[in-house]
């Protein structure tokens, strides 16, 4: 039940992110937010007077315990999603938590089916499914043929506390594992085919980081349609910010890309989702050889921001709450993205391919 026709929200994790999501609770109506929780005192205090004066706690079990919240959301680091999940949802509270769902996809699974047994919502943070441009960008993908070539990357050149938090992500995963799910769910997306294998590479490129662990992996995925992908993703102050942002696919009708001359640095956050236009590259030629059309530029000036992103994924939220829509496909999507990066980071540490023969489909 609802007080006042609001959803009481308790919000776990008060760095980036879970201080964007906070502010978008904090615009919705419909929510009330309960508690922030926080090991710190000077993150959850700082968004606590931003918000207006929000209780805020240093423990989480006690936190569910004295709010008992409607809706919880956990922006926390990677290890800690599995059992605050389980919690929050065996506490009767419908979940959103930033990706990935889990370290492993036994988690994840058991997850996903705690959730469908007590009939609550768990709505897993991929923040390119509700951007506008990135929906345009899937869209045009699908149009350009069978197979695709699929390009991306995320390098993140990081200091000082940036990389301090890269050093803590990577006690638990590496890069291409963190920030791979997202764009394994993208290539998915756009070719609606079944992953069957992935080969990874990787390089620890620094001390600072543990020795069985690496900062630097490129991912190869093959989809049974023939599309090929690749992802790369780099963390630490020794990356390069030379085409350190790709997001490129090819088709036998011709290619579309992410385009932005004003990217900016590769630690500006809100370059992680930015992407400024599109272009279409046409492959059709004319009799004698030349384009028969011109490249086109779609602008995406008028895109959301980081905050206006999470915006809208709370108000997805929101609405599989309110409307009780069907996350089958939404949680299997999570558990197959997770799948295929934790078998290339199997293929990192085994040096081999690893098939995938039963991933499902998007």
């Amino acid at each position: 039940m609802t007080i006042g026709n609001k959803f009481n929200v308790l919000v776990v994790g008060c760095g980036h992110m879970g201080t964007s999501h906070a502010k978008a609770y904090h615009k919705l109506p419909e929510f009330q937010l309960v508690g922030l929780v926080s090991r710190s005192p000077k993150s959850r205090n700082a968004l606590s007077e931003l918000l207006g004066g929000v209780p805020t706690f240093e423990n989480y079990e006690l936190a569910l315990k004295i709010t008992k919240p409607h809706a919880v959301s956990i922006n926390t680091y990677p290890d800690t999603h599995y059992g605050y999940v389980k919690m929050a949802l065996k506490a009767g509270a419908h979940v959103f938590v930033e990706k990935p769902l889990a370290l492993t996809v036994e988690e994840a699974e058991e997850l996903v089916s705690l959730a469908q047994k007590l009939h609550k919502k768990l709505v897993v943070g991929y923040i390119l499914r509700v951007h506008p441009a990135w929906a345009q960008f899937i869209a045009i993908a699908r149009t350009l043929g069978k197979p695709l070539v699929m390009r991306m990357n995320l390098n993140q050149q990081s200091s000082g506390a940036q990389w301090y938090t890269h050093q803590q992500l990577m006690r638990s995963m590496s890069p291409i594992v963190d920030c791979g799910v997202h764009y394994i769910d993208v290539m998915c997306l756009m070719t609606g085919a079944q992953p069957i294998s992935v080969s990874a590479i990787g390089a620890r490129l620094s001390n600072e980081i543990d020795e069985k662990m690496y900062n630097y992996g490129q991912l190869q995925v093959r989809f049974e349609d023939g599309s090929v992908g690749w992802y790369e993703a780099g963390w630490g102050p020794m990356m390069s910010e030379t085409a350190f942002f790709v997001k490129d696919v090819i088709g036998p009708k011709g290619c579309v890309s992410i385009v932005d001359e004003q990217k900016g640095a590769s630690d500006d956050v809100e370059g992680h989702t930015k992407t400024g236009g599109l272009k279409i590259h046409h492959s059709a030629l004319t009799e004698n050889g030349e384009f028969a059309k011109k490249d086109e530029v779609v602008s995406t000036k008028d895109e959301p921001d980081h905050d206006g992103l999470c915006y809208l994924e709370q108000v997805y939220f929101l609405k599989s709450i309110l409307g009780d829509i069907d996350l089958t496909s939404h949680l299997r999507d999570a558990v197959n993205s997770l799948k295929v990066v934790l078998a290339a980071d199997a293929s990192v540490k085994t040096g081999k391919t690893v098939f995938l023969s039963r991933v499902k489909a998007n």
